[in-house]
């Protein structure tokens, strides 16, 4: 055996790739734990962040169970600025602490000020007027980098839109979703 230990080196994207890990369904998700758990939390970083905030924890029914925190108070501003950067922020360290997989990451949300109802909107927004926009110009239109979550309702949004089609490109926090337009077969 020589020296040289790089397994991974060799290896061609396809069907051997560890980008298959998504093929199996996501584990279910507690609620009861993940409830007990997020108030743990929230009560510790709350508190020592010194903000006034009240948070509410609540859990929808179903086979999709997802668990909402949403957050009121004093300091709710603080949560909202910089493209609600703290509160995405709290969402982050939550998942961590509660050891989630990564596949339930969409369904543990924090909101503030129905912040996710307005930012859907101006995703769905941007998406139609990007798409609009490749049609009429021919060129493709790349989006700044954004979450997966993000990225996942443009597509979402855009999904069998007329001449565009789009695609993710990138890696890690600088990914982004990129619309392409879509050239009509040639007429023989």
């Amino acid at each position: 055996m020589n020296g040289d230990r790089t397994p991974h080196a060799n290896r061609q994207p396809g069907r051997n790739s560890p980008r298959r890990e998504h093929t199996a369904p996501p584990p279910p998700l507690d609620r009861e734990r993940t409830i007990a758990e997020l108030k743990r939390f929230l009560d510790l970083a709350v508190r020592e962040m010194g903000l006034a905030l009240e948070f509410e924890v609540a859990a929808s029914m179903g086979d999709e169970a997802e668990v909402t925190v949403t957050f009121s108070g004093a300091d709710r501003e603080w949560l909202l600025e910089n493209s609600a950067e703290l509160l995405l922020s709290l969402e982050h360290i939550a998942h961590r602490w509660l050891r989630l997989d990564p596949r339930l990451h969409d369904r543990v949300r924090f909101d503030c000020g129905e912040y996710r109802a307005t930012r859907l909107a101006e995703l769905k927004l941007s998406a139609r007027v990007a798409a609009q926009r490749v049609r009429e110009t021919g060129q493709p239109f790349q989006f700044n980098p954004m979450s997966s979550r993000e990225r996942r309702i443009v597509h979402l949004e855009l999904n069998g839109a007329a001449g565009v089609r789009t695609e993710s490109e990138g890696f890690g926090d600088r990914r982004q979703l990129v619309v392409y337009p879509v050239t009509p077969p040639h007429k023989r």
